[in-house]
């Protein structure tokens, strides 16, 4: 560890420009970056002094195909984007976690106890909650836990389909890692631990995927068969290499409460593998559920049978995607891409909310991004949908064309790149 003062006059010897390049690849955004950690250093030392630190990086996420497969025990290609959330650390031996973050700084210090943090219903959907999440099943799993001072900043936008709530908690797992168990606990209990926070604490239904992403890096491919223990590989892929980037457009429809919407999804397609006597759709062939189609219209809705037939098709689609992406061929990745978007429309049926066909700026959205895109690049829903953004692969030459004509519509920012 060194004192904040120190890390700053490195920075401003360039002393750390390797790593920066290594973390966030654009060269354009290399000066912003620098003087993003010498802020956040400024900004700890005036909060708790000139102390030694270190400085930790979770980045977000973005799920690239198989959407709304992990809960029927299915396949996903997710990875992490170079929009990360950063903090400045200090340990403390008084066992209290305090933590600054720019644009939340009113979040309650929280004192570590030996017989642990209690869930308080009236505290979920916090960020107090996450902390107790996180501690608790350290202590459950019988890791080393501490208090710690902390100045927290985000490039992770809310609402942005990246997963915002995932990267923190995988960046305060990742804190309590480093500071008291020497970085020995894997990436995957990192991920599962920031998984249990959000469920039990935090009070928000989700799969593993999100916390993977964040905790793993880079892209992966993960396999729900067994989802106590997901089969997870990390593709060695450089995507910079095929001269695209992804662009997250936030339609600025900041979603209600979709959980309705997302149960349904489940509950449908779980009556399918039901029907079966199978728990989830993952058990059923695509060729024994196709020939009971018309017995399963009769037994239950059209919607429950179309969403059945996506998982099929779009669990496949996550090998084509892996493999195209091995063999170097790009065009074939956005053909599956454009693929898997249209599927949501047509069969998953996650773009806008039946219970408000009113609002369809996602639909928007799309139909603006593939007349402006013609044939540089491919667009489909982003994140759970039915409210929210848009991914658009993007051939470099053609990004800021994109992203000046997309933002006349959702306005100025509305693009990340």
């Amino acid at each position: 560890m060194k004192k904040a003062s120190k890390i700053i006059t490195g920075f401003n010897k360039g002393e750390y420009k390797a790593l920066i390049k290594d973390l966030y690849i654009e060269d354009a955004r290399l000066t912003k970056q620098k003087n993003r950690y010498v802020t956040a250093l400024k900004q700890f030392i005036e909060l708790y002094g000139d102390e030694e630190v270190e400085i930790y990086s979770a980045p977000g996420r973005s799920e690239i195909c198989g959407m709304h497969t992990d809960h029927q025990h299915g396949k996903m290609l997710a990875c992490s984007v170079n929009r990360d959330i950063i903090a400045v650390v200090t340990p403390t031996d008084d066992n209290v976690v305090r933590l600054v973050s720019e644009g939340f700084p009113d979040i309650r210090p929280i004192t570590i106890s030996k017989a642990g943090l209690k869930l308080a219903f009236d505290e979920q959907g916090t960020t107090e909650s996450l902390i107790k999440g996180i501690v608790s099943q350290f202590q459950k799993l019988g890791y080393e836990v501490g208090g710690f001072k902390a100045y927290i900043t985000s490039e992770v936008p809310l609402y942005s389909g990246m997963s915002s709530s995932a990267a923190i908690e995988v960046l305060l797992a990742t804190i309590l890692n480093g500071l008291y168990n020497s970085g020995s606990i894997s990436s995957l209990i990192i991920a599962q631990i920031a998984q249990y926070a959000e469920n039990i604490y935090f009070g928000k239904p989700c799969g593993l995927m999100d916390q993977a992403a964040c905790a793993i890096g880079g892209l992966i491919k993960i396999d729900f068969k067994d989802p106590k223990k997901p089969l997870i590989k990390k593709q060695m892929i450089k995507f910079e290499q095929f001269n695209h980037s992804l662009c997250i457009v936030d339609t600025k429809d900041v979603p209600a409460n979709l959980t309705k919407e997302y149960r349904a999804i489940i509950e449908e397609m779980r009556s399918v593998a039901k029907y079966f006597g199978k728990e989830f759709l993952r058990e059923v062939s695509e060729e024994e559920f196709k020939a009971h189609i018309p017995e399963l219209r009769e037994k239950m809705s059209d919607r429950c049978v179309i969403r059945a037939l996506h998982f099929f098709k779009e669990d496949a689609r996550v090998e084509k995607a892996v493999s195209a992406l091995k063999n170097n061929d790009f065009d074939t990745f956005k053909s599956v891409i454009k693929s898997s978007g249209d599927s949501s429309y047509k069969y998953l049926q996650n773009i806008y909310s039946n219970h408000d066909e009113t609002n369809q700026a996602v639909s928007i959205a799309l139909g603006l991004s593939e007349d402006i895109l013609g044939n540089k690049g491919v667009c489909r829903v982003h994140g759970g949908g039915f409210a929210g953004t848009i991914q658009a692969f993007v051939e470099d030459d053609y990004v800021e064309t994109y992203k000046t004509e997309i933002e006349k519509y959702f306005g100025e920012g509305s693009c990340h790149i």
